[in-house]
């Protein structure tokens, strides 16, 4: 049987406490998305603000090869707005929504049973007005009153919907309990076999992927989740832990999907990397330890016969475990060998940039890994223009004495013509530089970039995570600011061998991302 494979990363994954993503960010996502090989991307809400309209109309104009759909109330008003949004999509589809659940109808709708069922039947014409694909969403499905939510399934049905969906929307149910939900819908609804039979399982009791697999033994077609389980509350399930479990255990689910599964670690770390949601350690599919090796004996087994601990090779999702080892002797042609086979292309120019960071590294560090290669890459190819870079920082700090942070920060050359921080005749034209003290270093850094670069922002998260292993590792350190101008959050990204280099590199990866939103073309005065 085909599952198909509804991502709903940019949507539900983006209601994650926390995440904002800007319009080229959702873009970005949403062609790995399709290099992925999802069948469905829902690229956002269109009516629930500006930015989730722009973000589907851009991802529905440039992303071909996949359905692309956006939510929508069973209000006309949301449904013309995700119809314009998704006018120039390949394959569009609007996906629209009501609650089933008594709760919902008392406490949330304030409406009748009849009322619900009429606001459907509405919805999914009017929908359909639009667009042939249509998908129906019952709202707190798995905690409604089977009897009526039949009759509102039937209704949509016969009004035009190609799509049923049966979310699990606070992750309620329990796997049997789930697969027979699903298996009396598919016996008692009308019509039913004429759609596509879809769920959407929420994780607020660990069990969103358990949930999901129950509901495609029970006859469900389509699975609805995030890259990384991100989502509302708890999250979504997690795409790629659902389409391993189908490909590794084909002969238990007899079922398989259109996923490149080698694309899944890149998509992994994309999601991760631009919504600041780290992907613990032990996180099945695509965690660090994911097939890592520390006992003696599991390293014996492996290294004479992998199958032994390991049911998936690392291949399979994209994680290579090559030996090649770069350092401070290595070429340019091996470095950029090395990045063809972890999946990279680079321009020249981006390449020139990532090789000088690579051989500053390899200064530093004995041996360079993959992880180190990726880490690299993955910040250097920006994907915003960067107004700011960080040139050199020096740090006094100690017990006795009051943290001060010196920076310099070269910036682009239309940006910078005449202005040097107030100095001249001291720093070479597209360099400025500032000293400022703080609480602690990072403060200290934080207020030195601030009086460059004129922004004034609030440091609202910090924190730093080893990339590799070693008393050399590479920090990545993932910080959220707030900006006054705006009052908007964003976040930065910075790695170095160095935390407070890595600090600083983050708070200007914010603080050009702040830049690139306002559209600021100039420095402010300071």
């Amino acid at each position: 049987m085909r599952v198909y494979i509804f991502d709903t990363t940019l949507r539900d994954g983006e209601q994650s406490p926390g995440v904002s993503l800007n319009v080229k960010e959702k873009l970005q996502i949403a062609r790995q998305l399709a290099r992925l090989g999802v069948d469905v991307i829902e690229a956002g809400f269109p009516f629930v603000s500006p930015g989730d309209y722009e973000a589907v109309k851009i991802i529905s104009r440039e992303v071909k090869g996949v359905t692309v759909a956006g939510l929508a109330r069973t209000n006309f008003n949301d449904i013309d707005q995700a119809w314009e949004a998704l006018r120039e999509a390949e394959q569009p589809r609007i996906h629209t929504f009501i609650a089933t659940s008594l709760i919902h109808l008392q406490y949330k709708l304030r409406m009748t049973p009849e009322q619900v069922i009429e606001a459907t039947i509405a919805a999914v014409k009017r929908a359909k007005s639009y667009t042939s694909d249509v998908e129906f969403s019952a709202e707190d499905a798995s905690r409604s009153d089977l009897n009526f939510l039949c009759q509102v399934l039937e209704a949509a049905i016969a009004a035009g919907a190609t799509v049923i969906n049966v979310p699990d929307t606070v992750g309620y149910a329990t796997p049997n309990e789930f697969a027979h939900f699903i298996s009396e819908i598919r016996q008692r609804v009308k019509g039913i076999e004429k759609v596509i039979l879809s769920v959407h399982c929420h994780n607020d009791l660990g069990l969103a992927v358990s949930n999901s697999l129950a509901a495609v033994m029970a006859g469900a077609q389509q699975v609805e989740g995030a890259i990384n389980g991100i989502g509302e509350r708890a999250g979504n399930a997690a795409i790629e832990e659902i389409v391993m479990a189908l490909r590794t255990r084909r002969d238990v689910f007899q079922s398989e999907t259109n996923v490149r599964t080698e694309e899944i670690y890149r998509t992994s770390r994309l999601v991760a990397n631009l919504t600041g949601m780290n992907v613990q350690h032990n996180k099945a599919i695509v965690g660090k330890n994911a097939f890592a090796h520390e006992s003696g004996i599991h390293q014996d087994g492996v290294i004479k016969e992998p199958t032994t601990y390991e049911i998936m090779r690392p291949e399979m999702v994209g994680v290579s475990h090559s030996d090649l080892v770069l350092g401070k002797h290595s070429g340019r042609h091996a470095f950029r060998l090395r990045l063809n086979e972890l999946g990279y292309t680079l321009s020249p120019e981006e390449l020139n940039t990532a090789f000088e960071r690579f051989k500053n590294l390899a200064d530093r560090k004995k041996g360079i890994t993959d992880r180190d290669l990726e880490a690299i890459v993955e910040e250097e190819l920006r994907l915003i223009p960067a107004k700011y870079n960080l040139a050199y920082l020096h740090i006094s700090s100690g017990t006795t004495i009051i943290p001060t942070a010196t920076i310099g920060l070269k910036i682009g050359e239309e940006a910078c013509v005449g202005q040097a921080s107030g100095r001249t005749g001291f720093q070479p034209v597209g360099l400025l530089e500032e000293a400022a003290c703080g609480n602690g270093p990072v403060d200290a850094i934080c207020k030195a970039i601030d009086k460059i670069t004129g922004y004034s922002c609030t440091l609202l998260s910090w924190g730093i995570n080893a990339v590799t292993e070693g008393k050399d590792a590479i920090g990545e350190v993932t910080l959220k600011i707030t900006s006054e101008h705006n009052k908007k959050t964003y976040i930065g990204r910075g790695i170095s061998t160095d935390v407070l280099e890595a600090s600083a590199r983050a708070y200007v990866n914010a603080i050009n991302k702040l830049i690139w939103e306002l559209g600021e073309g100039k420095l402010p005065k300071n």
